[in-house]
């Protein structure tokens, strides 16, 4: 038992030790923000972009030795994004919001606050734009919400996400619908050759087409107006998966024409992890039901707001989405779409230079920011093992031989020469062996 002086004793190295461990936590959690350099001057645009862009790569804290080629997974978050986030924190945690009845738990309220710019910057009403976590859980409201019966047909491409799929498997599995696949061709030569395949798979049963915008798996854009207008001649629903366009490409969904669509900015546009949204356009919107229920989960005068009441939630993480809505449109997303081009462009040249066969569309229109390769006899995960833990450069793919490689705006022309560089070595070396 302790008697009175070592219980002090310990205590005080208790407190000693903790004290030490928050130092340390604040040093590794803030350091590299507290160094992070001001945004760079938005002038360099016209007068030196490469300047511009490189002072953007030292916004995030991706270590410099770091290449990262996965944004078609997750997009690291920038400096303003995180000072953001932890504003937030700081601003929330407190408890002290002006009403008493008002506590910093997202999912129960408007939080127009946060929906209007996202509107605004997506291109459609407040009234239907709906926060969420991720594009899966959107996706998931989608299949779950809307009526269908045994025999109905879903209309999807073989290239979408499990996020977008799965959600339809489960509605099949437990009601009977019948899910249809489109086999997209490696690379899609135009959008003529899409809307055809859709056009010839559609059937008197179809009530839903379900695409990916741009889907991970070949980072092609498929024509999502052109879609939405054919399903809307056929009296068929139209929902689409657009994890990865906001902050990739310049995105008005009002213009689009789909009835929902899905996203996760945190993807290109940076935004928090854990940030999402749901669109239902207002004409549709009483067709969807609420299939996650809270309080005003069937009051329709709430419009879209009912399908974010999803229980408490991270409101911080709103306020990183906001700083990353902010970020994009000051950098102005014509220069960010361009950027993304470019870059992807020289990558999927220099591939194909290499002998890949690119998956990558031929036509500029039905691609941006993503480069798919397919590069056998290399063994894509032997390959992506070796670039990570040999040379610090990280890239993704599919078995056996394909790479799909990401290009985000701050990413550096060495940054691609050195994967290259990397990927030739491999190569040599697997040869040589």
């Amino acid at each position: 038992m302790l008697d009175r002086r070592h219980f002090l004793s310990a205590a005080a190295t208790g407190v000693a030790a903790l004290s030490s461990s928050s130092l340390a936590l604040r040093s590794n959690l803030f350091a590299q923000l507290e160094k992070t350099p001001p945004l760079p001057d938005h002038s360099l645009l016209d007068k030196d972009e490469d300047a511009f862009w490189a002072g953007m790569r030292r916004q995030f804290i991706i270590p410099e030795d770091e290449i990262y080629l996965n944004n078609g997974t997750v997009g690291s978050s920038p400096a303003p994004v995180l000072r953001a986030i932890f504003e937030g924190y700081n601003t929330t945690e407190k408890m002290d919001q002006q009403d008493p009845e008002d506590y910093p738990i997202w999912g129960y309220a408007a939080w127009n606050e946060f929906r209007d710019p996202l509107a605004q910057f997506v291109g459609c009403k407040r009234d239907e734009i709906a926060l969420l976590r991720n594009a899966t859980e959107a996706n998931s409201y989608i299949a779950n919400g809307i009526d269908m019966k045994p025999g109905d047909e879903v209309l999807m491409t073989d290239q979408e996400h499990p996020g977008g799929e799965h959600p339809w498997d489960l509605k099949a599995k437990r009601y009977g619908i019948v899910i249809k696949k489109v086999t997209l061709p490696r690379p899609v030569k135009d959008a003529a050759q899409v809307l055809n395949l859709f056009n010839d798979a559609i059937t008197p049963r179809t009530r839903m087409l379900f695409f990916s915008h741009i889907t991970t798996f070949s980072g092609v854009v498929l024509p999502a107006k052109e879609l939405c207008a054919l399903a809307r001649t056929k009296g068929i629903l139209s929902a689409v998966d657009g994890a990865h366009v906001p902050g990739m490409m310049r995105l008005n969904i009002s213009e689009i024409g789909c009835d929902m669509y899905s996203s996760s900015p945190h993807k290109w546009l940076f935004a928090t992890k854990g940030s999402g949204f749901l669109y239902v356009r207002d004409q549709v919107m009483d067709r969807l039901w609420c299939t996650i229920a809270t309080e005003g989960w069937d009051d329709t005068k709430l419009r879209a707001e009912r399908f974010q009441r999803i229980g408490s939630s991270n409101v911080p993480a709103l306020w990183g989405l906001r700083a990353a809505l902010k970020l994009a449109n000051d950098i102005g997303m014509e220069r960010i779409e361009h950027r993304h081009r470019h870059l992807a462009d020289y990558i999927l040249d220099e591939m194909k230079k290499r002998g890949a066969e690119s998956w990558t569309s031929p036509d500029r229109a039905l691609r941006c920011a993503i480069v798919s390769v397919n590069v056998p006899p290399v063994p894509r995960m032997e390959l992506e093992n070796w670039m990570w833990k040999t040379h610090k450069i990280r890239i993704r793919g599919g078995d056996p031989h394909k790479l799909r490689l990401s290009t985000p705006y701050y990413l550096q022309k060495k940054d691609i020469d050195r994967f290259l560089e990397k990927f030739d070595e491999y190569k040599r070396e697997k040869k040589a062996a």
